[in-house]
């Protein structure tokens, strides 16, 4: 469904008289008594204007979006007939990624009854209609961690295993991540009966809501510890700084973020570790400039050896190299030195595995001269060289 804002080609913090003057423009160009007109376009712009001229509905469109657009093309929110359609746009929304609150549209407290009907991790039932969404054991992946780490030139090119010193959640090493203390056993939870879950129903106009909710006492589980764990409090997990080593793959840009799987914190109730993610910042290097995969360096040569020609030694990311230089080299020429840039780092790179190091000569002017030197030049500026 086309944006409103596009339809009526305004930005989003378009003035109320930008809005109709914009309608009022298009109106006149699509209207379908004239010609070239639209009824379609005309039926698109105005159901664009009656949304965003209104500070309510406006409001309404702004914080749902496309979801809002699909209650409009079913009436307004007054208009969906069942239960069914209720659920289906609420689904459309959060598929959108918006937060679904019927406290919105005047329903009041019920926003918490649909909310645990739409939830990921409760069972629901409506009238004859269950179903599970969730685990019912109730297992929590741990957060991911965000890190930057900085490399120098080199370590870059070539790659690094770096160690690093991360405070974060582990596993208790006491408990294993169950939470129960050692010598002791698992009972049944009270509150489920050993369920992993509880329910509950609620009258409503709409008729007799059950709704199915992870237990809060066993987190899912069925059972709890009859003696929690002392050393992580029964929560399965402890805050420790921890070492990591981290192994950063040669070719790696600044600015690139690494996935290290499983290095971030550990999970409840015998969750998966999150992910850690890395940053890589690249120091500035005194030699060299990285543009891409190519590495790019200055080289200073003396008149005499731009004029007559000469090798002369260049230092590159692998060690030094020679390069000829022929007679008559202008000041910012450049030379190529062919494969001895940045590795690639995917494999897929079928033209070559490296870039390349690019060098640019610049011819070197002496401040002072010997007489000896003078007279020379003296000579050649006569032969109008």
């Amino acid at each position: 469904m086309a944006d409103y804002y596009e339809t009526l080609g305004i930005n989003k913090n378009a003035s109320i008289q930008e809005i109709k003057q914009a309608f009022r423009n298009l109106a006149q160009k699509y209207h379908p008594d004239k010609a070239g007109g639209s009824t379609e376009k005309f039926r698109e712009i105005n159901e664009a204007y009656q949304t965003l001229s209104d500070p309510e509905r406006r409001k309404m469109y702004d914080q749902y979006g496309s979801a809002f657009s699909q209650a409009q093309a079913k009436g307004g929110f007054s208009g969906f007939d069942n239960f069914r359609d209720w659920a289906s746009w609420a689904e459309a929304m959060k598929e959108n990624g918006n937060r679904f609150d019927f406290g919105d549209f005047g329903f009041g407290n019920l926003g918490d009854l649909f909310e645990n009907i739409f939830s990921s991790d409760r069972e629901e039932s409506f009238g004859g209609f269950r179903g599970r969404s969730g685990n019912s054991v109730y297992q929590r992946q741990g957060k991911d961690i965000e890190i930057k780490l900085a490399l120098d030139f080199q370590e870059a090119a070539f790659g690094a295993e770096k160690e690093i010193k991360l405070e974060r959640y582990i596993r208790c090493g006491v408990c294993g991540g169950s939470g129960t203390e050692q010598g002791s056993r698992l009972i049944v939870c009270r509150q489920c009966k050993g369920q992993g879950y509880v329910s509950r129903a609620q009258s409503t106009f709409f008729g007799t809501f059950q709704t199915t909710s992870v237990c809060p006492t066993c987190k899912g589980q069925g059972r709890i510890p009859e003696k929690i764990c002392k050393n992580c409090q029964g929560r399965g997990r402890v805050k420790n700084l921890s070492k990591i080593n981290l192994k950063i793959p040669a070719g790696i840009s600044h600015g690139q973020t690494i996935k290290f799987p499983r290095q971030g914190e550990a999970g409840e109730n015998g969750g998966e570790n999150g992910d850690l993610y890395t940053t890589v910042l690249i120091r500035s290097d005194a030699e060299f400039e990285r543009r891409g995969n190519d590495v790019f360096s200055q080289k200073e040569i003396s008149i005499s050896q731009a004029v007559l020609g000469d090798s002369v030694e260049i230092k590159t990311i692998d060690g030094p190299v020679r390069l000829k230089i022929p007679a008559g080299t202008s000041s910012g020429q450049e030379f190529k030195l062919k494969n001895k840039g940045i590795i690639y780092l995917s494999s897929s790179h079928r033209i070559k595995d490296r870039g390349d190091h690019i060098v640019k000569l610049k011819i070197r002017i002496p401040k002072s001269l010997t007489k000896k030197q003078k007279i020379l030049l003296e000579n050649l500026k006569q032969e109008g060289i």
